[in-house]
């Protein structure tokens, strides 16, 4: 059924997520597709990247040649440093992740429940990561967590569940889901539609998901009068 809407791509999501970013926002990246937001910040918008396994100011990818593999992220990939960027012990890192000393982190999952509870690690998934890592210090300590992942598996299943069937990672502490279909806010009352591609609606979504879905209320600026 997703086949027959324009489905935002890896890149196009990065963007969606990186657009929401404040300015000014420390912000953890989680492992795979997360990573990617990186590329996507406007320009002129100071967010600072941090990295579990211990810096703080991170770049964006280097370029291809450029790699240094003694720079590092937690996901092991080759990183760059900004100008003022720091590295430090591990603990220190976790320390600023469990202090609420995060915005946001961006993590990926496998479920996510409609009022936030998260999963997003599991030993029993072929090529997934098997070890919780620092998701769990990530979900909780930062002030705001997001998940960026597709809306429905391989074999068509909607990833955002009325109750996940993996082991959790956090309980209520996802408060924006970005997918390749749609944005969604997680409540304590369930899901809220922030956007969807072209030609998909709410309806229709309901559908993909199962799951009964509320439009969000319209922001303070959008009912002002900006004439």
């Amino acid at each position: 059924m997703s086949m027959n809407y324009p489905r935002r791509t890896k890149e196009q999501l990065a963007a969606r997520v990186a657009q929401d970013i404040f300015d000014g926002a420390v912000v953890n990246l989680g492992i795979g597709q997360p990573t990617l937001v990186a590329n996507h910040l406007p320009a002129g918008r100071e967010v600072i990247l941090h990295s579990e396994n211990g810096i703080l100011g991170m770049g964006a990818a280097p370029q291809p040649g450029h790699e240094d593999y003694d720079l590092i992220n937690a996901g092991k990939q080759p990183v760059t440093l900004l100008p003022g960027g720091a590295y430090f012990h591990h603990a220190d890192s976790f320390a600023m992740m469990r202090g609420g000393h995060l915005d946001i982190c961006v993590l990926g999952a496998f479920q996510v429940s409609a009022t936030g509870d998260l999963a997003n690690w599991s030993t029993g998934v072929p090529g997934a990561i098997p070890a919780v890592g620092g998701a769990m210090d990530l979900a909780i300590g930062a002030k705001q967590t997001w998940v960026m992942m597709d809306l429905l598996t391989k074999q068509g299943e909607s990833k955002l569940v009325e109750k996940c069937s993996y082991p959790l990672t956090g309980l209520a502490c996802v408060k924006r889901v970005y997918t390749d279909l749609a944005t969604f806010a997680c409540t304590p009352q369930g899901l809220q539609l922030l956007d969807a591609v072209d030609g998909l609606s709410r309806e229709a979504l309901e559908a993909l998901v199962g799951l009964p879905i509320v439009a969000a209320p319209p922001s303070p600026l959008q009912n002002q009068d900006l004439s």
